[in-house]
């Protein structure tokens, strides 16, 4: 990430960007077409910008975060929730209140230091496809729930002819879903702590003590996504297809751990098999993941 030059912070929608050069304070809209990014850019490179960040938007962040890099301005694409979370820590948001641009660029100058994966085009490529496959799956509920209805015989024939192209549509999408969603939503694995992963993943355990009371650990924030792809993973793996997460998962249930508590830990220690292996550059060893499982 570049140390030198000025922050942008840039607040995407599907019509316009709206950018603010906070330490200048200086503001530009423009709207989101290539005479709109051509306009921007030439702009932020006459203020001497290095770093653009933006929230993910919906995909909408996506053309303007290729347009900046090709003009050789870095991009940061953060968590909308980091940004909100920022914002009211500093006493600056009410709850229903839109982030703007300027809180954007104050939270990009006060984190400016964190590590930031290279963008990898591959990745970004395939961000999309999981993405794609995680929306089918959302529509293809939707429409097994509307069968659950009796309906006119119209709609009902309607309904069958959508569910049987999302099904086609799905299952070119088919593959290796948690590999390929720990590489689109995870591309930090193997370059962070074994802490720091499951944090991410929303599998870290954190305490609600306060004074003598001793509250129970519970998890709390982390990335959804592949939350909810890593707990399908370790659900068949202490079930039925790791032998090592296996034996883990009962070794937890014979100490009287809840079956959710112990499937959770079973997928924090799992996170943490993965990030050492990439940050060793090693292959699955059983005995090695069975230690780090003890």
């Amino acid at each position: 990430m570049p140390q030198q030059g000025r922050i942008v912070g840039i607040d995407v929608s599907k019509l316009k960007a709206e950018a603010c050069i906070r330490s200048l304070q200086q503001r530009r809209c423009e709207p989101s077409t290539p005479q709109g990014e051509a306009a921007l850019i030439a702009w932020l490179r006459a203020n001497a910008v290095t770093l653009a960040v933006m929230e993910a938007s919906g995909g909408y962040e996506r053309g303007w975060a290729e347009a900046l890099r090709k003009a050789g301005i870095a991009v940061r694409v953060v968590d909308p929730k980091r940004v909100r979370y920022f914002a009211k820590s500093a006493g600056r948001l009410a709850k229903n209140d839109p982030i703007d641009a300027e809180m954007i660029a104050w939270f990009g100058e006060t984190f400016t230091a964190e590590a930031e994966p290279a963008h990898d085009p591959e990745c970004a490529a395939l961000d999309q496809l999981v993405t794609a496959r995680r929306r089918l799956i959302g529509l293809a509920t939707q429409v097994a729930q509307l069968a659950e209805h009796r309906q006119p015989r119209v709609v009902a024939q309607a309904q069958q002819a959508i569910g049987k192209i999302v099904k086609t549509q799905f299952a070119k999408l088919e593959g290796p879903h948690f590999t390929a969603g720990a590489i689109a939503w995870l591309p930090e694995l193997g370059r962070i702590s074994s802490k720091a992963a499951a944090a991410l993943v929303g599998v870290a355990p954190y305490d609600d003590d306060s004074g003598e009371r001793q509250g129970e650990r519970r998890i709390n924030g982390g990335r959804r996504e592949i939350r909810d792809l890593l707990y399908m993973a370790t659900l068949a793996a202490a079930s039925r297809h790791n032998p090592v997460v296996k034996a883990y998962y009962q070794r937890l249930r014979a100490k009287g751990k809840k079956a959710k508590v112990a499937l959770v830990a079973c997928m924090r220690k799992l996170i943490v098999i993965l990030n050492t292996m990439l940050a060793r550059g090693q292959n699955w060893n059983p005995p090695a993941a069975a230690g780090v499982l003890a």
